[in-house]
């Protein structure tokens, strides 16, 4: 269930926002005092457990009782490793199995075209699993003793498909004790709002001139052709994936239970060590505290830290998928933060932070230019790369046709993507809605409207991330 779809917007978050907040007070009428606070704390977090099953269970039935069978096996290897009943042997069991369902999934069709393919968010819920059982391991975290507060931390339906990766430390508190105010609920509704703006209006008009020019025959795409196409897949997944993330947190506030940021302006980075601080901010922290770090991190010399570094961007990409050029993608970024750290620190500090931000974004453009060919389409595998990058060098001339007028015609959509990927539309709002509040109702209401209007006649509506 997409959270863009007309099933989700109109009648699935509609039913659980009623029942969340309808429910409790009525049967605390109903039944007066022996109604308690706790129990009303645990009706909302039994409420958000079977809605967020039946949430998971309307895209993916078939992976709905693997779901379960994570959830049981992380508590009550979480309970093991809490009590000290080997502890070792639990952590890496549990591990070792995350891992081996992540392989299969992954990479089963490899083997065997019959293969099942993998079931939807697989690759978050494992690793939330993971990150909890370390850190009740390492002590970082107490294990939860309830089986409705973990299943319902591991299953909470914004984070559920494709992240934030939430670890427990984040949400255990409001778990327990929440007090959610109409400032919450609306500055929620906001935050979700600005993300399926960001979906609709940016994210999948990109994607589709990505797809538009990449599709081409190989002798019909030229230079601009191929840069509207760059471009496209450029703002698509940063649009596509923060939107989807801006959604999930404002449910999340909306709900009571807090989601961490995962974005924070990647594209205005002044170096890729600064991008990757601010793109999926959730996934960089997870490989950084869970790998990296017990790896070593850069106390051990330099040769250990570049193959710590080798193993995190080697990591990084095999999770992606099974296709090569995730793990060359992976390995690209790698030499290119190798490289960077390799430069004099009286270098970096001599470059014009403006010349900095051209350098990551041409690197990036790049990097999503290998992230993007995937083999999801027979137009975007590895040799149709070898193709896209003949026809974007020039092999087949500047400019084909009608390529030059769709860029003029494109470039005030672009232009918009461009400032709307730095803090500006932002401080723009909040000096607005400073001045006159009813703004901050209005903007966000016709921005909710446009967006539903636009679904109406969309079809192409696809989550990127939501294949990972």
């Amino acid at each position: 269930m997409r959270f863009s779809s007309f099933v989700f917007l109109f009648w699935f978050l509609p039913l659980v926002l009623l029942l969340y907040f309808g429910l409790p007070p009525l049967l605390a009428r109903l039944c007066g005092s022996r109604w308690r606070r706790a129990w009303q704390l645990s009706l909302q977090n039994g409420l958000l457990l079977l809605g967020s099953l039946f949430f998971y269970a309307w895209g993916e039935p078939r992976g709905l009782f693997l779901l379960i069978a994570v959830v049981l096996l992380d508590f009550g290897c979480g309970c093991a490793i809490g009590k000290g009943r080997h502890p070792r042997l639990f952590l890496w069991g549990a591990v070792l199995l995350h891992v081996g369902l992540l392989v299969l999934f992954k990479y089963g069709a490899l083997l065997s075209p019959s293969a099942p393919r993998m079931p939807l968010g697989l690759s978050f819920y494992s690793f939330v699993g993971i990150a909890y059982l370390a850190d009740v391991y390492l002590g970082r975290q107490r294990y939860e003793k309830s089986p409705l507060l973990f299943g319902t931390y591991m299953t909470f339906f914004p984070q559920l498909t494709a992240g934030p990766i939430v670890r427990y430390g984040t949400v255990s508190a409001a778990l327990r004790q929440r007090v959610i105010t109409a400032a919450d609920v609306a500055a929620g509704a906001r935050r979700f709002v600005a993300g399926l703006t960001k979906k609709v209006w940016l994210a999948n008009p990109a994607g589709a001139l990505f797809h538009t020019f990449a599709a081409l025959p190989p002798d019909e795409l030229s230079t601009v052709g191929g840069l509207v196409a760059l471009f496209g897949f450029f703002f698509q997944i940063y649009y596509d994936f923060s939107g989807y993330s801006d959604m999930a947190i404002g449910l999340g506030r909306m709900l009571g239970l807090p989601l961490p940021e995962n974005f924070d302006y990647p594209y205005t980075a002044v170096s890729f060590r600064d991008f990757w601080r601010r793109w999926h901010i959730t996934l960089s922290t997870f490989f950084r505290d869970y790998v990296y770090i017990p790896l070593g991190g850069n106390r051990r010399g330099d040769f250990r830290t570049v193959l710590n570094l080798l193993a995190v961007w080697s990591l990084t990409g095999l999770w992606h998928g099974a296709s090569l050029n995730f793990l060359f993608w992976g390995l690209y970024y790698f030499l290119l933060l190798v490289a960077e750290r390799r430069l004099p620190e009286r270098l970096k500090k001599a470059i014009p932070r403006p010349v900095c931000r051209l350098i990551v974004i041409f690197g990036v453009l790049l990097g999503w230019l290998i992230f993007a060919f995937d083999g999801s389409a027979d137009y975007l595998t590895l040799p149709a790369l070898g193709r896209f990058l003949q026809g974007l060098c020039g092999g087949n001339g500047l400019a084909i046709g009608a390529d030059l007028y769709d860029l003029l015609r494109h470039l005030p959509f672009f232009t918009i993507a461009a400032l709307g990927a730095t803090p500006l539309p932002r401080r723009l709002y909040q000096r607005a809605t400073a001045h006159h509040p009813v703004l901050g109702m209005l903007l966000p209401a016709a921005a909710l409207l446009l967006s539903v209007a636009y679904l109406a006649d969309a079809s192409f509506l696809p989550f990127l991330y939501a294949r990972f």
